[in-house]
This record gives structure tokens, C-alpha cells and sequence, in this order.
């Protein structure tokens, strides 16, 4: 049957507002040429000097650049268009902008700012138009396992005879290792011949809800269990630049909100609790305390039931709420990354305690453990901070959709995705 990526499961629905090249067109002549015209047209000398051209090239590459950003990471689930869009035009924008300075090139600021608001704009109305326009329908073969992809925010139509959708944007979703009947069979296969989509359930699953259902170990795109070790090696170095460039910006506010932390209640201004993090080690994470010290419990399941935080828990201090809303609680954790414990993204790494009941409870619980845990990460950013074990397993179908994308596609949309996170306080607890 025709298989393909996630980020190939709608496409012959799309409309033709999510061409590549209507989108730059649009972009280029509304957003970086129409306006310096505008402004300087009856001042051709003034528009055809170095700063406003230097400025207007500069635009059309961040503009090309952010349009193949945010056609990238909106294969994401989860990922709005406005989400995904503001972030990657502010990057390549601002690398752009970094390389004019570093070249010493001549520039016009207004022209510059100006083109960005205008290509984001333009940008952002040719995707509202294009979300308009998918004409995509999901049409679902009855059988096996079909009925999982109910309520999970997609068009679809169960089929009641087999017969091919006279539809432009079809597609075909049907449980593949199901026996159909002969019918079916006939139909999935045909389909494929005349050029309709057909998918395996847990594809399309995978792509609209960003989780994974743990009934098996599950491979990568490479078909293996092991994640990109090329991308681990870059991973680490970049985050151990990363937490070397904050540190000495930080190294001041950080030491305010631990002077903070003493004047607001008795304790240590550091918490430290043990973890199980990348390949099962077992490590200390550190971080800014955020609740009034306790005697450590001797048995285990008290330990456990101390290592879970509630609603509304009243062991929090009224400055831990602000640190934890805010995420301020976890950036003593670049101590972590920088001794290569911890990275900036990846599976939360869970108390020990609480690690060793999931082991016993949830199958394949430990693969989590196969990358660094990470100060955020794909399951923070959608569902929060969970502890019962419902909740543990659904967040598992997280972390496993994370581990089996792993790239710096999925880690850009994590890092956007956290800061609308901090703004909101989502999941905070």
C-alpha cells in the first residue's frame, strides 16, 4: 500500500494558497518590494542606495528562509499557524539582521522593521486563507482498529461500501494489518494506482495527535530503536553552548531570585532530588526550592507520595508558585547539562521513586530514558506536569512520538512552544 511521512499525509486536499512558490511570491513582492516602493518611489536614487538594497536582500532571504522555517515545523501536531509562524520569522529575521552587523554591511532600520511586519503579515494572511481552503477528508475503511482515530480533531468519514471518493482531497485511512475483505482489499489497492492517499491508521494517528499508543516498541524513520546518534553529538554541543552564553547573563538575576527565595520562607535556597535520566542513571537534579523543607520519609511509598505535587499544593511557597509558573524553578538544571546529565529538551526526568513505580506499572516505561531527559519538553508543552498513572501513560505516548522524531525540527517547535508555556503558566502545578 502507499505509505508515506507524517508530514505527507495531507497534501492533495491542500489548497492553492500552500504552494511554496505563491507563498514566497507573495511575500518577496508585498512584503519586501512593494513597501520601500512605496515609501521611496519618486526617490529612485535614495531606493537603489546601499542600505535600503543591502536592507531589501536582506528581508527576501529571512522572508525565503522563515517560509521554509514554518512549512517545516508545521507538520507538528499541535502546531498553529500563528504559533509556528511568529517564531521562525523572528529567527530568521534576527539571523539575518546579526549577519549584516557581522559583515559590516550599510542598512536602513525602517526599511528593515518595516519589510518584517509587512512579509509576516502577508505571510500570515496567505495561511488563514490556506486553512480556509483544505478541502482534505479523511474517509476510514471499517476493521480492526479503525475506530481509534474518533475525536481526535480530524474530518473523517467511515466507509460503508467500497467505492472510491470522488473527492479531491481523499484520503484513504484504513487499518492495514487488519484481514479485509476482498472488496476492501481491491479498493486500497486501486486507490493506490490512481494516485489516492492511503494510510495506516497509527500514521495518521501519530501525525494529528502528537502521541504515540504504547503497545509495542516503536522504530524511527530509519527503522531502528536507537534515536539519531549524529543528532545526539550536535545536540549535546549545543547545549552545552547554549547553557556557557546564559550563564553569565543569568548569573546575576539567578542570584537575586535565590536571595528571594531565603527572605520569602526557611530553607536551603537549592532542592535537590534524584532522578533516573539517560540510560537509567541515576543523577541529582538541582533546582531553585520552591516548597518548605520536610523530614525525608523512610518508606518508599511515602517518599513516592511526597514526590507528587497537587493541585493547589500547600507545600508551595507563595514565591515557588511565581518560580514554577514561570519555569525560573529550572534553570539551576544548566548545572545538569553542562555535566552532561540533563539537556535543554527531552523527557522530563521523574523522581527515582516515582520512576521505579512507572517501571512496574507502564510497559516499555524505561525506553523514555534512551535520550536526556530535558529541562522541557514534548509532553510539557502539551499536556503539563501529571503524576497518576492514566496520566503517566498518555504522557509516555509523548515522549515516545518525541524520541522516534528526534530532530532540531521537533526541538525549535518545543523551544517556541515553551514560551508561550511560560507566559501562560500552562501545566504549572
Amino acid at each position: 500500500m502507499l505509505m508515506a511521512a507524517p508530514n505527507e499525509l495531507i497534501q492533495d486536499g491542500r489548497s492553492l494558497y500552500r504552494s511554496f512558490g505563491l507563498q514566497v511570491v507573495s511575500c518577496l513582492v508585498l512584503g519586501s518590494l512593494l513597501p520601500p516602493l512605496l515609501l521611496f518611489g519618486s526617490r529612485l536614487a535614495f531606493f537603489t542606495s546601499g542600505p535600503v538594497q543591502n536592507s531589501v536582500i536582506g528581508t527576501i532571504i529571512a522572508s525565503i528562509g522563515g517560509i521554509l522555517f514554518a512549512r517545516r515545523v508545521n507538520i507538528y501536531p499541535g502546531v498553529k499557524q500563528f504559533g509556528s509562524v511568529i517564531p521562525t520569522f523572528v529567527m530568521t529575521f534576527g539571523v539575518v539582521a546579526m549577519g549584516i552587523l557581522a559583515l559590516r554591511l550599510t542598512y536602513s532600520i525602517p526599511v528593515f522593521g518595516m519589510n518584517f511586519a509587512t512579509s509576516l503579515s502577508v505571510y500570515m494572511i496567505v495561511m488563514v486563507l490556506a486553512t480556509r481552503s483544505d478541502q482534505n477528508i479523511f474517509y476510514t475503511v471499517p476493521g480492526g482498529r479503525i475506530q481509534r482515530l474518533a475525536n481526535i480533531g480530524l474530518q473523517t468519514r467511515l466507509m460503508a461500501e467500497p467505492m472510491l471518493p470522488n473527492h479531491r482531497g481523499a484520503i484513504l485511512v484504513a487499518d492495514l494489518h487488519a484481514d479485509h475483505e476482498d472488496a476492501w482489499e481491491r479498493l486500497l489497492a486501486n486507490a493506490a494506482l490512481q494516485g489516492v492517499p492511503v494510510f495506516h491508521f497509527k500514521q495518521v494517528y501519530e501525525a494529528a495527535t502528537g502521541k504515540i499508543r504504547i503497545e509495542h516498541l516503536s522504530e524511527n524513520s530509519f527503522g531502528s530503536l536507537l534515536p539519531s546518534m549524529s543528532f545526539m553529538r550536535l545536540k549535546r554541543v549545543a547545549d552545552i553552548a547554549l547553557a556557557l552564553v546564559l550563564l553569565p547573563i543569568l548569573i546575576l538575576p539567578l542570584g537575586i531570585v535565590a536571595l528571594l527565595i531565603k527572605f520569602d520562607s526557611p530553607g536551603p535556597v537549592f532542592f535537590r532530588q534524584r532522578r533516573i535520566g539517560y540510560r537509567g542513571d541515576i543523577f541529582r537534579v538541582l533546582k531553585f526550592r520552591t516548597m518548605r523543607p520536610e523530614i525525608e520519609a523512610v518508606d518508599e511509598e511515602t517518599r513516592r507520595n511526597k514526590a507528587m505535587t497537587g493541585d493547589g499544593d500547600a507545600r508551595v511557597t507563595k514565591f515557588g508558585r511565581f518560580l514554577r509558573q514561570t519555569r525560573i524553578d529550572e534553570l539551576p538544571q544548566m548545572y545538569n547539562i553542562l555535566l552532561g546529565q540533563m539537556s535543554w529538551i527531552g523527557p522530563r526526568p521523574e523522581a527515582l521513586e516515582l520512576s521505579r513505580w512507572y517501571q512496574k506499572e507502564i510497559p516499555f516505561y524505561d525506553y523514555r530514558h534512551i535520550v536526556r531527559p530535558g529541562i522541557t519538553g514534548w509532553a510539557q508543552v502539551n499536556q503539563g506536569h501529571v503524576t497518576n498513572i492514566s496520566d503517566v501513560d498518555d504522557k509516555l505516548q509523548y515522549d515516545f512520538y518525541y524520541i522516534k522524531n528526534f530532530s532540531y525540527w521537533l526541538d525549535f517547535v518545543i523551544l517556541a512552544r515553551t514560551v508561550q508555556v511560560v507566559f501562560s503558566g500552562h501545566g504549572a502545578k
